[in-house]
């Protein structure tokens, strides 16, 4: 199978396209054919060494994918050949084949395409997990959401909003915010022209957002806490800014504030009937017409390279997807 390799840390230059064994799955493990991958900004991590999964060298990035099952394991008892799936795999999504555990699939829900599939499962699942169980988002509540066009930001846009929140979404330009308004966003701040914190307290007559929403990091985290409202929780779940801030402790304290991380994948571990629950609510809400994955984006298996540093160039929206079919 084709698949892309990286065989030496750095940049994604450095990643190459090869030929490899087709992965065979083992007792509780399913074969997928891959029709897409979804990017994620952790990938760009992983080849530089920069991420907690450090997977020895050579290995194939892309931590999630959709397809069909074409084959299952000894023991596999969820699912079967042919089936729709989309998977959690923290390394070998950038290929042709992966394989995964059954306990890290899921059944697309009946009218998601393949192509959707490649940009549903982490995003949904760590947003519908933040704003369910970290966030505890109630209905007539703001959400602050940043980075509100990439692909995390989007479906907390989203999901915000059928959860019944009011959903501020704060982004770099004009075009990433009209984006926003369109799947869901009651107001639009753009953060490199205007000020976060006058912004939302302006939008929210003084009283601050209750919940926010930040995969971004960076200096933009400390203005957060000066945006936020009484006892807010502020949701700490990336830093593509590529800084981790320092946050003050006596911010928290002023305001009774509570900063939580979200960790998607150590969740699902530890509490699957839950995850299951989050992904059931999300399957109904796609088959009323609720909400989709947003894909802007399709490459092809051997133009990763360009993917990651369109996607570092911040010149993407919603997700992006490798398909390993295309010419």
């Amino acid at each position: 199978m084709k698949a892309i390799v990286c065989t030496q840390l750095g940049g994604p230059d450095q990643l190459t396209l090869q030929s490899l064994p087709d992965p065979r799955p083992g007792p509780h493990e399913v074969c997928i054919a891959v029709a897409a991958a979804g990017i994620n900004f952790p990938d760009t991590l992983m080849i530089q060494g920069k991420y907690q999964v450090r997977p020895p060298l050579p290995f194939v990035p892309g931590a999630e994918v959709a397809g069909e099952v074409i084959e299952v394991g000894a023991e596999v008892t969820r699912f079967a050949v042919g089936d729709r799936v989309a998977a959690f795999v923290p390394v070998g999504g950038y290929a042709a084949k992966a394989v995964a555990s059954e306990h890290e699939c899921l059944a697309l829900p009946d009218g998601m395409s393949l192509i959707e599939g490649g940009g549903y499962g982490l995003v949904y699942g760590t947003v519908s997990h933040a704003l369910m169980q970290c966030a505890n988002l109630q209905p007539g509540e703001t959400l602050l959401v940043l980075g509100a066009a990439g692909g995390v930001g989007l479906a907390a846009v989203q999901l915000g909003k059928l959860m019944g929140a009011r959903v501020i979404a704060a982004a770099s330009t004009a075009d990433k915010l009209a984006l926003t308004r369109a799947h869901g966003a009651d107001d639009t701040i753009n953060y490199r022209e205007q000020s976060l914190k006058g912004e939302v307290k302006a939008l929210t007559q003084g009283e601050g957002a209750n919940v926010i929403f930040d995969p971004v990091g960076g200096p933009l985290a400390i203005e957060c806490l000066s945006a936020a409202a009484w006892g807010a929780r502020y949701l700490v779940v990336g830093f593509a800014e590529g800084n981790i801030p320092a946050l003050p402790a006596n911010r928290l304290l002023l305001k009774e504030l509570s900063a939580k991380g979200v960790a998607w994948g150590a969740f699902v571990a530890r509490e699957p009937e839950v995850n299951a629950a989050n992904f059931a609510q999300l399957a109904r809400w796609y088959g009323e017409g609720k909400f989709k994955p947003v894909i802007s984006g399709q490459y092809p298996l051997a133009e990763a390279p360009r993917a990651l540093h369109d996607m570092l160039a911040r010149k993407v929206t919603g997700k992006i997807v490798l398909v390993p079919d295309a010419a």
